[in-house]
């Protein structure tokens, strides 16, 4: 996994390329993001960068949630630690406000970036020209198959009854070999959405490091200022 930025949809859009054709794109919101914490293979057993988006006030924040970003929380065990001379070093802090949305990118090697930077458009997404986008998809709850998978539902003519929109048969004597229950992996009703998925390999058509925008040709998961991330794409064309 490589660096990248937290970002918020907008919505998505249309913009007219130099040949005056028309590119459905989406538009996020992306950063800018602080870094929160360095973790490294030494100290945690992995590389990965933590970021944040979105200030989020100190009043609705947890002592903890102060205390990760800034090192003016004194606590109570801080203190007898300090008196007793066993208050070690501490790890540096972002001295920032508390950030709404925190996520990790797992990195393959160290990081470059250290505590306290504050990640744009610019400096990550430079010379990339495209994106893989993580996001949680609308939740539609428990749906039948018709709605979930697409199914053409039963016959609706005369002798069915209450049966047009139901699954139909689920399992085969000579499919299964007898034992008289589904396969796994059937498709059957149940939880439809709300799970993350990823686009892969989604162009990036424009930048706009003013308004930390970035412009993705196609659809990305999730309801409009939803939380994605948004990393240089690790497809590989063969």
């Amino acid at each position: 996994m490589t660096l990248g930025l937290l970002a918020r949809k907008v919505g998505m859009t249309q913009i007219f390329n130099d040949r005056g054709q028309a590119e459905p794109v989406t538009v996020l919101e992306a950063g800018p993001c602080p870094v929160m914490q360095v973790r490294t293979s030494e100290r945690d057993g992995y590389h990965a960068v933590q970021l944040g988006l979105v200030d989020k006030s100190r009043a609705r924040s947890t002592r903890a949630e102060r205390g990760h970003v800034s090192s003016e929380l004194v606590s109570r065990r801080r203190e007898r630690l300090k008196l007793a001379g066993q208050l070690g070093t501490l790890p540096p802090k972002a001295e920032c406000e508390p950030q709404r949305y925190v996520r990790e990118f797992r990195l393959q090697t160290a990081a470059t970036v250290t505590v306290g930077a504050r990640l744009v458009v610019g400096d990550v997404f430079k010379d990339v020209k495209a994106v893989d986008v993580i996001g949680t998809t609308k939740g539609r709850g428990y749906t039948g198959v018709m709605k979930r998978w697409n199914f053409a539902g039963l016959p609706a003519a005369h002798g069915a009854k209450k049966v047009h929109r139901s699954v139909g048969s689920t399992s085969s004597l000579a499919a299964n070999r007898g034992f008289g229950r589904p396969k796994k992996g059937k498709k059957m009703p149940g939880q439809y959405g709300n799970e993350q998925v990823t686009i892969r390999n989604l162009t990036i058509v424009q930048i706009d490091e003013a308004n930390n925008l970035i412009l993705v040709r196609g659809a990305v998961p999730g309801a409009n200022g939803g939380l994605v991330l948004v990393r240089p794409t690790n497809k590989i064309k063969r």
